[in-house]
């Protein structure tokens, strides 16, 4: 209907839509299509944000299902103390949790989403191993 619309104010000049098949390509709604199905798949999204402003995006991945690692080096002390109060209350907010893998580095992953093993601050595990071995 809207080609004919088209055809009447241009005229003849324009060719009519074909449906195109796999093998010539994707048509237009098989996009879309492969769209929708990709953003049903949990990835992994790593982050360096340079502002407190980008903290909404991560947030987004974050209630999209999506597990983010953000490594906080980027930032002032005080921009960083800000992203993760924000990351703190939606991780609440949708039942994720949120690891501290390194030094300004966290794991922040959504509900049901199952992490294994941990890694130990190296200052508490130099201290661990200092008690454990009479030097």
């Amino acid at each position: 209907m809207a080609f004919n619309t088209l055809k009447k104010l241009i005229g003849d000049e324009v060719d009519e839509p074909t449906e195109t098949t796999k093998e010539e390509g994707y048509s237009i709604n098989q996009g879309k299509k492969e769209k929708e199905a990709s953003k049903g798949t949990n990835q992994m999204i790593l982050v360096e944000p340079r502002a407190y402003s980008e903290s909404s995006t991560i947030a987004d991945h974050l209630k999209s299902k999506n597990t983010v690692v953000v490594n906080l080096k980027r930032v002032t002390a005080n921009q960083a103390k800000r992203i993760i109060d924000f990351l703190t209350g939606t991780l609440y907010a949708i039942g994720g949790e949120m690891q501290k893998i390194g030094p300004g580095i966290y794991l922040c992953t959504p509900k049901d989403v199952e992490v294994q093993g941990s890694i130990t601050d190296d200052e508490k595990a130099k201290d661990k191993n200092d008690e454990e071995i009479d030097w």
